[in-house]
């Protein structure tokens, strides 16, 4: 009983502060370049994909939720699927349920923070004391059980459901969506953030066409499959692949760069 006491006030500090600044953080992120957001841009994408829809974003991150209880289960650690999704996402659905105004809700730092704050110490507690009251002969069980369908929620639903939403949000953004989620796919092993990119360069050149912004978008986007795929081995797979002897300074360059295993 003391241990799980111990572990209840625990997991409140740091789901308070976990929330607060990931709340804040991704709140940040829609002002910038005026001002520094602290969260990452896959979760921005994931965000506007739910379109402020707060049934929409509790989906979302109740997706990742059993990845993320299983993961403190079976290997007692958090993954990173609870500050980058579950409550970015659980905290915008919390925020705009009684109100649609993305000033005064998701763009808002402030409200975020102690909004993600109150959903930080519910997420942590609930984790960590399930977990921590599970017998150790029955967390292999329930990570065994809960791993693989978690794997199959990330692969391939969540990427069907993203390859849809961007279908559905016209043929410039399905365009974008199918053949970078395709790339992702085959650099990455994962669809969904090659698709999340498809639908924010879809929608931007839908929104403003061919400007320094966009253009600048894209070329990000470019050199990141490029530079994923050099440190991924991908190029000399293909390489191989193709039926293509590989040549002798690309063989060097990965030795070099320690990606020739990859």
């Amino acid at each position: 009983m003391n241990e799980t006491l111990t572990v209840l006030l625990e997991s409140i500090v740091i789901g308070a502060l976990v929330g607060f600044g990931a709340g804040a953080g991704v709140a940040r992120m829609f002002h910038a370049p005026k001002a520094q957001g602290m969260g990452a841009f896959r979760t921005l994408g994931e965000l506007n994909a739910c379109e402020n829809d707060p049934i929409a974003h509790f989906s979302f991150g109740f997706g990742f939720f059993f990845n993320a209880w299983a993961s403190t289960v079976g290997a007692g650690a958090l993954s990173g699927d609870v500050d980058h999704r579950i409550l970015p996402h659980w905290a915008a659905s919390v925020s705009m349920i009684k109100n649609r105004n993305l000033a005064e809700t998701l763009h808002n730092p402030r409200r975020m923070a102690f909004t993600g704050a109150g959903v930080g110490i519910v997420l942590i507690s609930v984790l960590n004391t399930t977990a921590a009251a599970i017998p150790h002969s029955l967390q292999s069980v329930a990570a065994d059980v809960l791993g693989p369908a978690s794997e199959w929620l990330l692969s391939p639903v969540m990427p069907v459901i993203f390859w849809m939403a961007a279908i559905d949000a016209g043929r410039r953004t399905g365009g974008w969506g199918t053949v970078l989620g395709g790339l992702a796919h085959i650099v990455m092993g994962n669809a969904v953030p090659g698709i999340v990119l498809g639908i924010v360069v879809g929608k931007g050149l839908d929104d403003m066409g061919w400007n320094r912004v966009t253009k600048s978008l894209v070329t990000a986007v470019v050199l990141l499959f490029l530079v994923s795929s050099f440190l991924r081995g991908v190029d000399m797979q293909l390489l191989q692949e193709m039926k293509i002897t590989v040549p002798g300074w690309l063989h060097d360059l990965h030795e070099t760069t320690g990606t020739a295993g990859q």
